[in-house]
């Protein structure tokens, strides 16, 4: 009997998590939506005034004004989900620019986020509004001044307890809107600039697969360090042990008949040795793929590492589904390196992990209130950390100036 109640509050919170991040996202869409409208006029502007010579002065500027907007739009369409891989740079001359194929898909791109983008995303703040107004609208409609509209969309005045309760369930019907409309808005909004800003089929993107190369070659580096760190473990504490054990109980052995109460003591030794070189390995196998991934999912095994941690840390997580176990796994050895720089040297009182999972990326964001200055190299682990993340193309960012705070960002894709 649990296990539908369990289903629809799990549909309900995915459904509530899923309205809120488009709302985010309309709302950052009209950010750069309103760009684009200033943009668009002035290049109405320029176009205008061409014949006089003043368009011809304007053109150059706008059009660096348009690969910056488009750039940003990338970015942020990056953030939110599968990465929007940018061509090659267009040009800036007029001459050039008017048969670049690039600068016209951006136009075609302007054109459309400065209208139905900038529609979009209005729209996505005023259905929560009106939701808020009209839902909340019989708790204070004695106050409303007579005469004064009742709805937000300026019809009706509420004159008796069934008009405001009407206006109550006009504010329901906006909420079932958002909830249900936002997600396909928010995918509407941000189609122009996923179809017409991406590298189209005739982009060189000979850049783009020598950064993978790259990418490719730092993540075999980190594991060829991983394999060294693995071999440096074993050789320096369980295979070391095994030996005493060996050598303890070869004495013990020869022992045995002239001193049997130095050979126990011998035996007990090596019985402790033994214990040692096990703990040894255990530790060494849960640092190749820790087992409590498997066991309690990342939000769980981050839960463990902060528990764990010198410095008290607080985790706060938002991943609605898993990742795969190579980006979980990757997700978490960031996390623990993190964690032990923290306590070695940040001096920090305090740490915060935070983990989303949205529109198939992984970001965590870790902040400490150290005294800064963190830096790559030195053995800081930092190197580390971004060589694992590069690996699967993701990104890794550290903000630590002097005096701190020092944030880490790191975004992955989920993959499958």
């Amino acid at each position: 009997m649990a296990t539908p109640t369990t289903s629809v509050k799990d549909v309900a919170v995915r459904t509530v998590r899923a309205a809120g991040a488009a709302t985010g996202q309309l709302a950052g869409g009209l950010g750069t939506a309103g760009l684009a409208l200033g943009l668009l006029v002035l290049f109405a502007l320029a176009a205008v005034t061409a014949p006089i010579g003043v368009g011809l002065l304007i053109a150059p500027a706008a059009l660096r004004s348009l690969h910056a907007l488009a750039a940003r739009e990338r970015e942020r369409l990056t953030r939110r989900g599968l990465e929007v891989i940018a061509p090659d740079p267009p040009p800036t001359r007029l001459r050039a620019a008017l048969v670049d194929p690039t600068t016209r898909r951006e136009l075609r791109w302007l054109i459309r986020h400065a209208t139905l983008g900038f529609s979009l995303g209005l729209l996505g703040l005023w259905l929560p509004v009106f939701a808020v107004r009209d839902g909340t609208f019989p708790l204070y409609w004695r106050l409303v001044p007579e005469g004064a509209s009742s709805t937000s969309i300026g019809l009706g005045s509420a004159q008796s307890w069934p008009d405001a309760i009407a206006v109550g369930l006009l504010g329901l019907g906006w909420i079932a809107i958002v909830l249900g409309l936002s997600p396909a808005m928010a995918r509407l909004q941000a189609a122009p600039g996923r179809t017409l800003l991406a590298a189209g089929p005739d982009t060189d993107l000979s850049l783009r697969v020598a950064e993978l190369t790259a990418t490719r070659a730092g993540a075999l580096d980190a594991h060829a360090t991983e394999l060294r760190r693995i071999e440096r473990s074993l050789h320096d504490g369980a295979q070391n042990r095994l030996v005493s054990v060996t050598v303890l109980l070869g004495a013990a052995r020869r022992m045995a008949a002239r001193d049997p109460a130095a050979a126990d003591e011998l035996l007990e030794r090596a019985q402790s040795a033994a214990e040692e070189a096990l703990a040894e390995l255990r530790t060494v196998v849960r640092s190749i793929l820790p087992p409590v991934l498997a066991d309690r999912g990342l939000a769980g095994a981050l839960s463990g590492l902060a528990a764990d941690s010198p410095v008290p840390c607080s985790i706060e997580d938002d991943v609605p589904e898993r990742c795969a176990a190579s980006v979980e796994t990757t997700a978490y050895f960031v996390v623990a390196e993190a964690l032990t720089n923290i306590a070695k040297h940040s001096g920090a009182t305090r740490a915060t992990v935070t983990v989303r999972g949205h529109g198939g990326r992984l970001r965590l964001l870790i902040e400490d209130n150290g005294h800064g200055g963190a830096e790559e190299g030195g053995g800081s682990g930092l190197g580390g950390i971004r060589h694992r993340v590069a690996a699967h193309d993701g990104t890794f960012r550290v903000t630590s100036p002097s005096g701190g705070p020092t944030v880490l960002q790191v975004d992955l894709p989920c993959g499958t």
